[in-house]
Order: structure tokens, then C-alpha cells, then sequence
């Protein structure tokens, strides 16, 4: 159970700890907090909730998901990713839609841990994820050019729509935030990368910005009152759920349940790299499940783990999960101390760094790999996945992107190679083996690969012309699994031989898949004794029981 392996995560993490471990995770979670901080209250106000929101999900997420975690290195809060989902279900539902959604979801993912249901997750193909991540940085992008532009214009239903838009015109930028917004951009792609780490480019962007802006008494649209409390105002209560509505609410709890366990485990997986320790799937689902359950009744928004956020606790030397929870205290300390500060932040400085969030957000190494290679199904997973993700609700588009990612695994796995040979004497006698010649035509069919409902056409395609078969050999060495649909093309097979007089014998059959031969009847039609170890054995017995009308 996930309780137990929290319970030897910790006695590993914390084995040996130290004073001088503890300095180190002091450093991480401060230096952790430091870039978060920012990105809380941007991802907060692109979700259409608010920068409070966002904190409040930030410093939450880091206590609750950083002490249950599946690893020591999982910083958990608001992310891009989740922003983009949750902008559309505002525009639909309402704040109420964001709290109810991310509180079910959280139910599922908490299941789906408590089941040891993690590993399906990873069955999702990377061209897919990284389709789907390539279109949410777009919606990300376009969804802050109002922020940046300094403009309102009208609501859409999808990011296509909102672009196409700006085309038609009919709005008058505000140079103000123009400029705020190009500070931010500037400062985040020249300032160094290794100083970074002491002092994030985010950061910097948006002091500089919120100081020109207030220094010059500039009228950009700002953030606002920041609430120095965990419990905000607008949050969700049990007499507000909508339970008679809630089938409605269905697509957008799968859609955020399968967001945030493939971003999660996808932070793990990159972590696992860095660090070398393995993330424990399931229990990081359930802390997933537990945080996003009780996040939206204090007002936060669904939250999952951070990729950004945990490598530079990695990079910061950050030893255990104290770095998640001392990150929080940093979130949680800068609400009290910086308030009124971060009310005057410019909501085109939080814009200006949204849009390089989400250019540097693609996974370009992969991206390069794939049309660089050109991997043609690859590319064209990958290119579906981001056109439907901004031209279609995102919803339909996951729903589409796992539809498409069950295609790709069908077509990479459901081609079968059978390579049918006639026995050679010659060349048997030259390895030893001697036959007795007693039958003629005796055939050795090689099978590669699963013989499942997809493969069945391409079996029965190499078996159409039997000719003058006497003994049909089937070496299935190479066949992992066998389901019901290829245990029918066997039993075709079987039946056609053997209204010719001829043999179906079979050699080095798999356990389960023997199994299942078994199972689906084989055996018994064809008899225990046309099994054998390998080809060659079933060749010598073939040789030597002859056929029905062998010469």
C-alpha cells in the first residue's frame, strides 16, 4: 500500500540526515521560493482565477504534496500546463467549476494511486505529450496578449479564435504595458544563466517593471489586493457543490485527472534523471489526489507537480522533501511581508512572463528529434495533438490525443513478421540432424511478433495458399502474447490443413502463451503431441510419422 512505501521514502530520505543536509535544504526552498513566487502569481491569474489563488495553491501544494510526495525532489503547485485547462472551464463554469472539477479529479487521481494504477499513465506516447505541451504553450502565449497588449477583447471559445481575432482589429494597444511586458521579456532571455540560480530572471523582470511603472505613475492594469490569508474569500464550500449537475462536470475531471498525473509523473521521470532516485508513481498520485481534494476549499486551484520548480530545488542542492515544505514557508511569509508590494505588480509584467514561460515550456529536444528524423507517425501524433489542443476544447483534445495514442502503440505493435521456408535437408544433416524423409512438404513458418485482433489479417494472409503442405510448422519463439481473435485464425488454419491430410504441429510456444492456446482449445483440437521445444524437433517428427498421402 502507498502508506508503507511513504513510510520507507522516509527512513530512506532521512537516514543520516544532518545538520549540514538541512543548511542545504534551507538554500533549495528558499532558492525554490524565490522563482515560484512569480510563476504562483502568474499561473493564478492565467487560470482566471486571481494571483491569490495562485499563491495560496503554491504554498498549499508545497506543504501537502511535498510531505506525502513519491519523491524527494517533487515540487508541487500551479503550473502552465493546468492554467490552460482551467481558463476555458472558467469561461464556463465559473470559479465553482475550477473548485468542483479540481476537487473530483483529485478523488480520481487519490484512486488511481490507492489502486496501483500509476504505470498505465506512462503508456501515453511521448510524441502525444509533447503535442498536447506544445499546444498549451500557445493557449498560454495567446492567452496573455490582452495582459501584454495593455487591451481587452472579446472572450472565445478555443485559442485559434481568440488569434484570429487580434487580426480583425477593432483595439488600441496600451504602450504602457507594451513596455512593461518587453522589460520582462528582455531581462528573462539576457540575464544570465548562472545567475539565475541566485536570483531568478523572473523575478528581476518583474521588480524592475512594478518599479518604473509606479515610479512613472503609469495606469497599466496591476494585480491588486493580494489577501494575507490562506482562506481566501471566494472559495469552495460542501453546500456548493452541484450535485445534481454533476455529470456536467465529467470531461473536465478527466481532463485535469489526466493532466496532472502525466505532468506529475513526467516531473518524476526528469527528476529520476538528475538525481538518480526512483519516483514512487502511486504514492506521488496520492498525494496528488489529497492536495487537489482540499486545495479548492481554500480557494486555490488544481495543482500538480512542477518540472521547473523541482529541478532548480535538484540543481540547488536540495536533499530531501523539506525542500517543498520550506518553500511553502517562503510563499507563505512573502503573503504577510510583500502583500502590498505584489498588489502593484503590472498584470503585463506577470504576461511578459508567461510568454517565455511558454516558449521555453516545449520540449524542443524532442521536438527536434522527431522532424529530425522524421519519424513520419511521430510527427504526425505530435502534429494533430497541438492543432486539436488549440483549435478544439481541450477536453476533446485530450480525448482525441488518447484515442490517437492508442493508434500509434496499435500500429508500432500489431505488424507480425512470418517468414514460411521450405525444410532443408541439406542443411540439417550439416548441423547433425538427421530426418528420415518420410514426408515431403514439410513447412516451418516463423512467427515475429504478437498475434492479436491486428495481426490476424497479415497471419491469415501468409497462410492463404497452403499448396501441398503436408506438415505446417509454426515456430512461435517470437511471439510474446496471443489473444481470442488469433487463437480463431489458428483454429482456421488448423481446419483448412487438415481437410487437406496435412499436420499442424507448433515449437518453442511461451508459457502464457501457451496458456492460453490451451485456454482457447488448441491443444485438445491439435494434440499435446504436435508440440514441441523447438522446430528442429518438431522437423525430425514430422520426418518421421510421414503424412496421409506422403509418398
Amino acid at each position: 500500500m502507498p502508506r508503507r512505501s511513504l513510510a520507507r521514502l522516509y527512513k530512506d530520505e532521512f537516514s543520516g540526515y544532518s545538520l549540514a543536509k538541512f543548511q542545504q535544504d534551507l538554500l533549495a526552498g528558499l532558492t525554490v521560493a524565490a522563482v515560484a513566487l512569480p510563476l504562483a502569481l502568474a499561473f493564478g491569474v492565467a487560470s482566471g482565477a486571481s494571483a491569490a489563488a495562485g499563491l495560496v495553491t503554491a504554498i498549499l501544494a508545497g506543504f501537502i504534496m511535498g510531505f506525502l510526495g513519491g519523491a524527494p525532489y517533487q515540487i508541487s503547485g500551479p503550473t502552465g500546463a493546468m492554467s490552460a485547462v482551467l481558463i476555458v472551464l472558467v469561461s464556463r463554469y465559473g470559479l465553482e467549476g475550477i473548485w468542483v472539477a479540481g476537487l473530483f479529479s483529485g478523488v480520481l487521481l487519490l484512486l488511481i494511486g490507492l489502486l496501483r494504477l500509476g504505470r498505465f499513465i506512462a503508456f501515453i506516447p511521448s510524441a502525444v505529450i509533447s503535442g498536447f505541451t506544445s499546444g498549451i504553450a500557445l493557449i498560454i502565449f495567446i492567452g496573455q496578449i490582452d495582459n501584454f497588449l495593455g487591451v481587452k477583447t472579446e472572450a472565445t471559445e478555443t485559442a485559434a479564435q481568440k488569434l484570429l481575432g487580434y487580426f480583425h482589429g477593432g483595439f488600441t494597444p496600451d504602450w504602457h504595458a507594451l513596455v512593461i511586458g518587453i522589460i520582462v521579456i528582455v531581462t528573462m532571455l539576457l540575464w544570465p544563466t548562472k545567475w539565475n540560480a541566485r536570483f531568478p530572471a523572473s523575478l528581476l523582470g518583474i521588480v524592475l517593471a512594478t518599479l518604473l511603472s509606479s515610479t512613472l505613475g503609469w495606469s497599466a492594469s496591476i494585480i491588486g489586493d493580494i489577501p494575507q490569508t490562506l482562506f481566501l474569500a471566494d472559495r469552495l464550500s460542501l453546500v456548493h457543490i452541484p450535485w445534481t449537475n454533476l455529470p456536467d462536470f465529467l470531461a473536465p475531471v478527466l481532463t485535469i485527472t489526466a493532466l496532472g498525473a502525466v505532468e506529475s509523473l513526467l516531473c518524476g521521470a526528469v527528476g529520476s534523471n538528475m538525481t538518480g532516485v526512483r519516483l514512487q508513481a502511486n504514492q506521488e498520485l496520492v498525494a496528488q489526489g489529497i492536495g487537489n481534494m482540499l486545495i479548492p476549499f481554500f480557494g486555490g486551484v488544481p495543482a500538480t507537480a512542477a518540472i521547473a520548480r523541482s529541478s532548480v530545488g535538484i540543481k540547488s542542492g536540495g536533499q530531501t522533501r523539506l525542500v517543498s515544505i520550506i518553500h511553502a514557508v517562503g510563499l507563505l511569509l512573502s503573503m504577510f511581508f510583500l502583500a502590498p508590494y505584489m498588489a502593484r505588480i503590472p498584470l503585463a509584467a506577470l504576461a511578459g512572463v508567461l510568454m517565455v514561460t511558454a516558449v521555453r515550456m516545449n520540449e524542443w529536444p524532442a521536438i527536434k528529434f522527431i522532424f529530425g528524423k522524421r519519424f513520419k507517425t511521430d510527427m504526425i501524433a505530435f502534429t494533430i495533438t497541438m492543432l486539436a489542443t488549440i483549435v478544439l476544447d481541450l477536453t476533446q483534445a485530450i480525448l482525441i490525443g488518447s484515442v490517437l495514442a492508442g493508434a500509434v502503440f496499435l500500429n508500432k505493435i500489431a505488424g507480425i513478421e512470418i517468414d514460411v521456408a521450405e525444410v532443408d535437408r541439406e542443411k540439417l544433416r550439416q548441423r547433425g540432424i538427421e530426418t528420415e524423409g518420410k514426408c515431403q512438404h514439410v513447412r516451418v513458418a516463423f512467427l515475429t511478433g504478437p498475434l492479436f485482433f491486428a495481426a490476424t489479417g497479415q497471419f491469415n494472409e501468409a497462410f492463404q495458399n497452403l499448396g501441398d503442405t503436408h506438415a505446417l510448422i509454426l515456430s512461435m519463439r517470437g511471439v510474446p502474447l496471443i489473444d481470442a481473435a488469433g487463437i480463431e485464425a489458428i483454429h482456421r488454419l488448423y481446419e483448412r490443413l487438415h481437410k487437406q491430410g496435412g499436420t499442424l504441429m507448433f515449437a518453442g510456444v511461451h508459457d502464457n502463451v501457451c496458456n492460453m492456446l490451451k485456454r482457447g482449445g488448441v491443444k485438445e483440437t491439435v494434440g499435446e503431441k504436435n508440440f514441441f521445444w523447438s522446430s528442429d524437433q518438431a522437423i525430425v517428427e514430422a520426418e518421421k510419422r510421414g503424412c496421409g498421402f506422403c509418398e
